[in-house]
């Protein structure tokens, strides 16, 4: 992240709007279940919030700074950090129940590598898992704000046809100021929807 980015991800403010407008929003039709994966906490201003609906989260982070401040910050809780890449998470299939990504999929630097951490994430959730998350929309103002940063803002017209092809199954997208997502694992092979 460039400098005001990693300074606005940090902030206060920027926690505050994730958790009372963002997050909400997110998982209003999901069950997190007990065991979450949270994918690209960065600073954590998700983490907060999402660890207290579940039993246990583990946040991948591949930033080692950021992973090693999350990991002294969230000592002795319910929450584990592990320092990785989430396009190639190091857990066995069908571990967690739920999984999260909140503003980091644009800063993935290409569609493939997108794609193979959306994999990833399916991989990992258990049959009838959901994927909960949030990214901004593409603009000019939010191109300029990354400058010198890995900006590749993800396309709603084209990210549920993406969802769809990697194997995800009822898929809600919401746009507004920005985009909201889940999207299911299916129940069990050949499912065509998951059961609640």
């Amino acid at each position: 992240m460039n400098h005001n980015h990693a300074q606005l991800c940090a902030s206060p403010e920027w926690a505050a709007h994730l958790q009372d407008n963002v997050l909400p929003k997110a998982i209003a039709q999901a069950r997190l279940g007990k065991e979450l994966l949270e994918v690209g906490p960065g600073p954590g201003a998700a983490t907060e919030w999402l660890r207290t609906r579940v039993e246990r989260l583990v946040a991948v982070e591949i930033d080692a700074e950021a992973a090693s401040l999350l990991a002294e910050r969230y000592a002795g809780t319910n929450v584990e950090i592990r320092q990785g890449s989430g396009a190639s998470l190091e857990f066995p299939d069908d571990s967690f129940d739920s999984a999260a990504a909140f503003t980091m999929l644009h800063h993935v630097p290409t569609v493939a590598l997108q794609n193979r951490l959306l994999s990833e994430v399916l991989r990992v959730l258990r049959p009838g898992g959901v994927l909960v998350g949030a990214d901004s929309l593409p603009s000019h103002a939010l191109h300029q704000f990354h400058e010198g940063d890995t900006y590749n803002p993800v396309e709603p017209a084209s990210f549920l046809v993406r969802l769809q092809t990697l194997g995800y199954v009822d898929i809600t997208l919401g746009v507004s100021d920005g985009l909201t997502f889940s999207a299911h694992k299916p129940a069990s092979t050949g499912d065509a929807s998951p059961t609640e």
